[in-house]
């Protein structure tokens, strides 16, 4: 099994190497790919050293599996010419999630759609995937007909550059700056470019992306997102409103049995989920499921994760176990 690391060297990469090894995922040949400027440097894999190739020297490799973390532009690009040369590319940019031709995948909720035939697979947003992990087993029972949902998410969303800001403005040193405005004792509610319509692409990708994850375009989404100060990952405080009435009970249960989520949610103990806690782990954490109280078959919940880890590598590391065990590869 020939892997590609496509943005090797970047935040997300070096947690997909870190997630292949822990995985024990079946990598023969490893394919580290980076930037020009990293070309013939190495990253260690699994106690072995490993020389970076180019974009052209790995798709010449062809690889049976090209895990892409390198940003949107170099994935329209790029995944086409490994695609060509039969490798499946698992893509965890933006540019395909939302071409009708692509599947945008979460294993637990929606990877039986994939054949053969998919050669450029979608990984969806960090935020979205957590959502979506909670919403999948409670909409298959109640059926949802709307969520209004508010991230708050850790720096490292946005990359190396955003967490040396916030180190810097702890130091009180000056710096580059990701931000427009100082992160280290704020909250900004901007993530990604505005678009027309007063919501960030942030935003718009929360609601379309449920939309085609749950494969149901009936369910309403809203969303604001929000920066804030944190690395360990993104927190969500959620309001589902569903089409029948609910047991708490019953919707702290289906969320305990689903594969890929952990209930934290006993307030006598005040144990809810942080990402504090949520970092370096690769389960949804759900906590604070309470009725909401102004409106009928409505709940709330407070949804975390780590950003980096389900958010982005496992989930990408996960559809390629998919793949490998279906013999789809």
């Amino acid at each position: 099994m020939k892997i590609a690391v496509v943005g090797a060297t970047g935040m997300v990469g070096e947690i997909m190497l870190k997630v292949l090894a822990e995985r024990n995922f079946p990598v023969t040949e490893l394919i580290p790919v980076a930037s020009e400027k990293s070309v013939g440097k190495e990253v260690e894999f699994k106690g072995k050293k490993y020389t970076i190739k180019s974009m052209e020297e790995a798709v010449m490799m062809k690889p049976d599996i090209a895990l892409f973390s390198a940003g949107g532009s170099i994935s329209l690009e790029c995944a086409p010419k490994f695609a060509e040369v039969g490798t499946t590319v698992i893509d965890n940019s933006s540019a395909w999630r939302m071409d009708p031709t692509k599947k945008l995948i979460v294993p637990e909720i929606n990877a039986d759609s994939l054949t053969k035939e998919d050669k450029i697979i979608a990984n969806p947003n960090c935020s979205t995937i957590q959502l979506v992990m909670a919403l999948s087993p409670l909409h298959k029972q109640y059926g949802i007909k709307r969520v209004v949902v508010s991230t708050y998410q850790s720096i490292t969303g946005t990359g190396v550059k955003a967490v040396r800001q916030l180190e810097n403005e702890y130091k009180d040193v000056k710096g580059d700056m990701a931000y427009n405005y100082p992160i280290h004792r704020n909250a900004i509610p901007h993530c990604d470019v505005f678009e027309d319509n007063g919501y960030t692409k942030e935003e718009m990708k929360l609601v379309k992306e449920t939309k085609k994850i749950l494969r149901d375009d009936t369910v309403l989404v809203t969303a604001t997102a929000v920066r804030i100060p944190v690395v360990g990952g993104h927190s969500e405080t959620v309001n589902i409103e569903f089409e029948k009435d609910f047991d708490l009970g019953d919707v702290r249960q289906i969320l305990h049995q689903t594969p890929g989520i952990t209930v934290q949610d006993n307030t006598d103990t005040n144990t809810y989920p942080m990402p504090l806690y949520a970092e370096g782990k690769d389960d949804v954490f759900v906590g604070r499921i309470r009725r909401d109280e102004s409106q009928k078959n409505t709940v709330n919940m407070w949804i975390v994760a780590d950003n980096l880890r389900k958010g982005a590598a496992t989930n990408t590391v996960q559809i390629a176990e998919y793949l490998v065990a279906n013999k789809l590869v």
